[in-house]
């Protein structure tokens, strides 16, 4: 799902949304049982997480929604817009992430995954130094970034 404008304090910044979304549908094409919700980028504004979950969950109230998290994101947890109310609403998931702790005082069920230590930011740099993140995204998906001079 991606986000039309983030929440986030410090401002970083973001290409625009429609270069965003076509990197996620380049991404998961052909991948069966993936799909895209766009709400956030319809709707516009700052996304937050509490806002989203509660039109979906109001649109399709039989549908139990989990909401995916990196340990490195936990610490955040306390600061996110109406977190006691959508710790009602979601189930969060934690993966764990090379270097962060997971742990929480939040409801949170860790499950394993490989580890993987691949992020967008060491994506961005690869790009920034010249060099081509082969195998770190999908080739249709780096292609486009190619194309459009991303990043």
């Amino acid at each position: 799902m991606p986000e039309y404008q983030p929440p986030h304090v410090d401002k970083k910044e973001t290409i625009p949304e429609h270069h965003r979304l076509k990197m996620l549908e380049l991404a998961i094409e052909g991948i069966e049982g993936l799909d895209i919700e766009t709400i956030e980028l319809e709707r516009k504004g700052i996304s937050y997480t509490y806002d989203t979950m509660k039109i979906l969950t109001e649109k399709n109230p039989d549908t139990d929604y989990y909401f995916i998290i990196g340990a490195d994101m936990v610490d955040y947890l306390p600061k996110w817009y109406r977190i006691d109310e959508l710790v009602d609403m979601v189930q969060f998931v934690g993966v764990q992430r090379p270097r962060y702790k997971a742990g929480t005082s939040y409801p949170v069920i860790w499950v394993d995954v490989p580890l993987m230590d691949i992020s967008s930011s060491m994506v961005r740099d690869f790009l920034a130094q010249g060099r081509k993140p082969n195998f770190l995204l999908p080739q249709p998906v780096l292609d486009y970034i190619e194309k459009e001079g991303l990043y």
